[in-house]
């Protein structure tokens, strides 16, 4: 072959490829764009669609742990009988039931806030417990005492997790 034929071809392919090259990137770059716009709409659809169920989620658990806070539980609650244990283990229970009515809420949670009302629960449950196994309470009405003047003196777990839902649901907006 010739030197000029070959510079001809050339001088004909160069620039076809070159517009090739761009029309391919350009394409590609738009076919990015466009997934990254549908993906937005989708994304900003679900939200639509789950921050009512988020909120929902957010006043269950917010009703739960008024309903576990001890000055809450205890005046709702009355001794089935004089028995201080029977009494503690009557409250538990019931947490226990309202916990596992709740438990599906999790999933519309987040981990740590999850963690919160789990912790929260656990450290109620702990301080019936405690209070039960306490020398000086011998009845129920006498536990009932102790808890509540243990509540005079501090914060109730349900309190401070309370207030960690509200801070959470504050920074959803």
């Amino acid at each position: 072959m010739d030197l000029s034929k070959l510079l001809e071809l050339l001088s004909y392919t160069l620039p076809a490829i070159i517009t090739g090259m761009v029309a391919y990137y350009f394409f590609n770059l738009h076919t990015k764009n466009e997934e990254g716009r549908r993906r937005y709409l989708l994304m900003k659809e679900g939200q639509k669609n789950s921050m009512p169920l988020r909120l929902q989620a957010y006043e269950r658990m917010t009703l739960f742990l008024e309903r576990i806070s001890l000055s809450n539980l205890l005046t709702r609650i009355s001794p089935i009988s004089t028995e201080k244990n029977d009494y503690a283990n009557f409250v538990i229970a019931q947490i226990e039931q309202e916990f596992e009515h709740n438990l599906a809420q999790q999933i519309y949670m987040t981990d740590e806030c999850w963690t919160i009302i789990t912790t929260a629960k656990n450290a109620t449950i702990q301080m019936i417990r405690k209070a039960a196994m306490s020398p000086v309470v011998n009845n129920a009405d006498q536990l009932r005492e102790a808890l509540l003047n243990d509540l005079l003196e501090k914060q109730t777990p349900s309190n401070a997790a309370l207030g960690y839902i509200k801070k959470e649901v504050s920074q959803m907006w």
